[in-house]
């Protein structure tokens, strides 16, 4: 059996744009991944809203993803793939960051996954970078506070130097811009019809690198 972790945040945990709730199993990507790949794979979701790759955020404790990782990577321990999908709650206007330091703050998780210690439990497991959906117009509206549209276009920037990352670090490279996009209602979530959309094109991914 392969196992696949799904490391995000509230776009990997699933918050309903339009609600503000979570979106039941069915509707989430890493649960309907699972579906679609059957029972010769086993997917674990470990997405948290406001999650960051390295920042500590003094309004949101236990958020830093780079800080949750190893013991993550322990209890689910033999991993085949990791599936990283963080860098859009660095935006924030509180953490001042560049787009180079969101990329920067993904390598640190890149590397912490190639270079854990993962013992007796198995081999290293490939790394798949998702590149998330870009801030929608207005974010600033949203019922979400802490982004100005300073972050969207920051978010737009990711896809380019996500891809040169993963050149660079060996791992695989997925761009959710191509398929799906925030949706209106509060300009950072995704809408059920997305989670699908993206499943399907994740599982494809995984296909590929795993079989």
């Amino acid at each position: 059996m392969k196992r696949i972790m799904c490391f995000g945040d509230s776009n990997t945990y699933g918050i309903d744009p339009e609600s503000g709730a979570r979106l039941v199993e069915e509707e989430r990507w890493p649960c309907i991944l699972q579906e679609r790949l059957g029972n010769d794979f086993s997917v674990k979701e470990e997405g948290i809203g406001g999650r960051t790759t390295v920042w500590d955020d003094p309004l949101a404790p236990n958020r830093n993803g780079l800080r949750a990782l190893p013991m993550l990577l322990d209890s689910h321990s033999p991993l085949d793939l990791v599936i990283v999908m963080l860098g859009i709650n660095d935006l924030k206007e509180r953490f001042q960051v560049l787009p180079e330091d969101v990329a920067a703050g993904l390598e640190k998780i890149i590397n912490e996954i190639q270079c854990h210690s993962y013992g007796i439990y198995g081999t290293r497991p490939e790394v798949l970078v998702i590149s998330p959906p870009a801030l929608g117009a207005d974010v600033e509206d949203s019922r979400y506070s802490g982004f100005t549209e300073r972050a969207v276009g920051i978010s737009k920037k990711l896809p380019e130097l996500y891809e040169k990352l993963c050149e660079r670090k060996g791992c695989f490279y997925l761009d959710a811009n191509q398929y799906v996009s925030s949706d209106e209602h509060d300009k950072m979530h995704l809408s059920p019809q997305s989670h699908q959309v993206l499943a399907e094109q994740v599982g494809k991914a995984v296909l590929k690198i795993l079989l």
